[in-house]
């Protein structure tokens, strides 16, 4: 009696040992191996397998001792049949050992329940038919098999918590924007890879620093908002505040970024943590900026020839003068000139309008270049004065492009204007066509100041101007570049400027051809001859040098020697 009595007392030790160590993992594979192993052994069994029941519904194996994977499916029916249905459960026994070729004589389930509901079942075979469980050995089974249920439940548990967790780090990780996530004392604890991108700095180095330094938005002023407003200390607290301003890189960049917040604060209010998404807005920002310049430049532009109008009118207007004709003709000339830019200017904003509403409209047609050429001279020589010579370099036989010859003719004016107007020292404005496969490349050159490198690229946005010693002096708004840019694009063509300050600068853009010329050629240049309205234009011989054959992608075209065209 006493050796039944330590037996039992053995078997009770050995069961809260193996429940300590199951419940202690929470590795499901790893639960799952030890709970079959411990079960194989504490039924006597030969070989065993455990049934899970999946969200699906669906129970299948997902771990087994003394049975090889690759038999698991011939179990299919076995786990499908209830427990209660007895001669089912035999001939299923029988099948499965006859088609995996093993003595399955016997089998023992135990369920896995966890809150009243079956999470999944034990199954230990045995080749033997007669073993018996006493009522303290089935009770301390049941004990077992509780204690397993709990150690699953708590693995699948933490199981779904870790790829929960895995799949927000990846989320975090790979967002557009730049995350950090900050503990109670604004410490950075996470940091992704776009805000290493967007700041500079490591995240090794990140992790662990304040967000004032990493970060460190400041206002146009300079003040470290981080420092003297932090959003997350304002009182009262705001529910997810912004912060908008500078930041200078680690790298060397200047950045104007958007960092919004989401706070968690504790049951009295103070803060806990806090998750940032930061935006790189420079683009925005600049944008903003050209808009209030062009506002503030337009608004001159169009008060000026409104004023110049109005103060001519009111003063032939006048009662008390007696004006000979010869000033009646030359004020109400004026009036004219300044009615006619006033009308030009708004026509620009409101192409710019229809542009962004509509897209470009087309009327294409076959026409040679060389005529649109003298026209656009034509225009500017007399108010270009004697400081300015223009060349034509496009040869009488030069093929037709297919294209709208008046917004072709608004381009080259832009561009031609811009010559000009950035030349403040006269010199050369050459016009030129060449043929580059079955398109045409028209440029325009100029001896002017020239462009910066880094005012390159951004020349074709809407409302930018190039920011030199000439801005304030010169008119515009901005629009021209952007405009011709549109035009072109709409065409099939592409726009791109190649320049050097103090050099000149050339503005190249393609047009197709009326019929397409199989292969790149160079048409030779031939005295067009002198138009009667053009005595500053000449021919000139054919020493320009040379872009590529096909038109290079903007601002990487190889500088000019000599000159070049201007915006």
């Amino acid at each position: 009696m006493l050796e039944r009595y330590d037996q039992r007392l053995r078997q009770r030790e050995s069961l809260l040992r193996i429940s300590r160590a199951i419940t202690a993992q929470l590795d499901l594979p790893s639960v799952l191996n030890l709970v079959i192993e411990v079960a194989v052994d504490l039924l006597a069994g030969n070989s065993g397998l455990i049934a899970l029941r999946n969200d699906d519904g669906v129970t299948r194996v997902y771990a087994a001792s003394g049975l090889e994977r690759e038999n698991w499916p011939a179990f299919a029916d076995l786990l499908a049949t209830p427990l209660d249905d007895q001669p089912a459960l035999a001939q299923r026994l029988r099948d499965v050992g006859a088609d995996i070729g093993r003595p399955l004589r016997h089998m023992s389930a135990l369920p896995l329940t966890f809150r009243n509901t079956t999470i999944g079942v034990i199954y230990v075979f045995r080749a033997a038919l007669n073993v018996e469980f006493t009522a303290e050995e089935r009770e301390l089974l049941m004990a077992f098999a509780d204690q397993a249920a709990i150690a699953v439940s708590n693995a699948r548990l933490f199981q779904s918590v870790l790829r929960e967790k895995q799949h927000l780090d990846a989320l975090i990780e790979n967002s557009a924007d730049g995350v950090m996530i900050l503990d109670a004392r604004w410490r950075i604890t996470t940091f992704n890879r776009a805000m290493e991108q967007l700041t500079g700095w490591p995240r090794e180095e990140a992790i662990g620093r304040p967000c004032a330094e990493v970060l460190a938005i400041h206002t146009p002023q300079g003040a470290n908002i981080c420092l003297v407003d932090c959003p997350l200390q304002r009182r009262p607290p705001e529910p997810n505040p912004i912060v908008e301003g500078w930041i200078d890189t680690r790298d060397g960049r200047r950045l104007y970024v958007q960092s919004r917040y989401a706070a968690q604060r504790g049951p009295t209010g103070a803060f806990v943590s806090a998750i940032a998404n930061v935006r790189d807005i420079t683009e925005q920002r600049i944008d903003a900026e050209m808009q209030n310049t062009f506002i503030s430049v337009i608004s001159h532009e169009l008060r000026t020839p409104v004023s110049i109008i109005k103060g001519y009118a009111e003063t032939l207007a006048r009662n008390d003068a007696d004006w000979d004709a010869a000033t009646l003709r030359d004020g109400l000339a004026v009036i004219v000139e300044e009615a006619d830019r006033l009308a030009q200017q708004i026509n620009g904003l409101l192409e710019v309008s229809r542009l962004q509403a509509d897209g470009v409209r087309l009327e294409l047609s076959d026409w040679p270049v060389l005529p649109l050429a003298r026209r656009v001279v034509e225009r500017f020589a007399p108010q270009a004065g004697e400081k300015f010579t223009f060349e034509l370099r496009i040869p009488e036989d030069f093929p037709p492009v297919h294209a709208d010859y008046e917004r072709t003719r608004t381009v080259l004016e832009n561009l031609v204007s811009n010559a000009i107007k950035y030349s403040p020292d006269g010199g050369i404005v050459r016009i030129t066509a060449r043929l580059s496969g079955d398109h045409a490349i028209i440029a325009v050159s100029d001896q002017g100041i020239g462009i910066p490198p880094e005012e390159q690229k951004k020349l074709f946005r809407r409302f930018y101007r190039v920011d030199n010693r000439l801005r304030r002096e010169t008119q515009g708004a901005g629009l021209g570049l952007f405009l011709s840019r549109a035009i072109v694009e709409a065409q099939g063509g592409r726009i791109w400027v190649d320049s050097r300050p103090g050099r000149g600068s050339r503005f190249s853009f393609t047009l197709p051809l009326a019929t397409p010329v199989l292969g790149d050629q160079q048409m030779p240049v031939e005295a067009p001859g002198r138009p009667a309205a053009m005595p500053v234009v000449h021919a000139a011989p054919a020493t320009e040098p040379e872009i590529a054959a096909t038109a290079p992608a903007q601002t990487e075209v190889p500088l000019l020697e000599d000159h070049g065209a201007r915006p």
